[in-house]
């Protein structure tokens, strides 16, 4: 169990590492700096972060609590599907925007676990809320295993976003202006048979790669 002061000594480490994170950029900062900013030493500063990048992973994680808390009370009763994609995909640029030197590294904390222990709960709660207040509602055969889907989506556009180049990342925000109608669209036609196979099929693929 962390004491205390362990607590204590973890967060001056953290504070300092986003102090510089700000000032110098992410691939500009070193652990060795983190240190010193910290009035740690760089020993007992590895102990707590083994590495840069285990740094970048507890930003991210409290950013996608931040994403949550600012994109919940936009999923008003009654909008359509594609109004609360977008809400949610458009918000968690504008949560991430401040921070795109961090993409890549924000990539690689989600995909090795080091932003944090996962949390499917929390983290599909949000696209829960997004299909179950969104009206008309998507297909009940579809309803279930939708907000997963739209979650690995977020995760593409995040996963575009880290790389994208282009000035205020205008790439990102239109593909999110042109994936939440396709979306939608998508939703509306699995009512038919030969559709549905094709989310079956990806669903499938989901549930084999897990």
């Amino acid at each position: 169990m962390q004491t205390a002061k362990a607590a204590g000594t973890r967060q001056s480490v953290l504070s300092a590492s986003l102090r510089l994170f700000a000032k110098d950029g992410f691939q500009k900062t070193t652990m060795r700096a983190i240190a010193a900013e910290s009035g740690q030493s760089l020993g007992s500063t590895y102990y707590y972060f083994a590495s840069k990048e285990e740094l970048a992973g507890e930003l991210y994680r409290s950013l996608r609590q931040k994403h949550c808390a600012r994109a919940w009370p936009k999923l008003a009763a009654g909008n359509n599907l594609e109004a609360h994609v977008r809400a949610v995909l458009d918000t968690v640029l504008e949560v991430l925007e401040p921070f795109h030197d961090f993409g890549p590294a924000f990539v690689r904390a989600a995909l090795t676990g080091a932003e944090g222990p996962p949390e499917p709960g929390r983290d599909l709660a949000l696209w829960r809320q997004a299909v179950e207040t969104a009206r008309p509602q998507p297909p009940l055969s579809l309803r279930q295993d939708l907000p997963e889907l739209l979650w690995l989506l977020e995760r593409g556009v995040v996963l575009f976003w880290a790389h994208d180049p282009s000035p205020g990342q205008r790439r990102s925000r239109r593909l999110i202006a042109h994936a939440a109608p396709l979306v939608a669209r998508l939703v509306v036609l699995s009512r038919l048979p030969v559709v549905r196979t094709i989310f079956d099929d990806l669903i499938g693929l989901v549930r084999a790669a897990a």
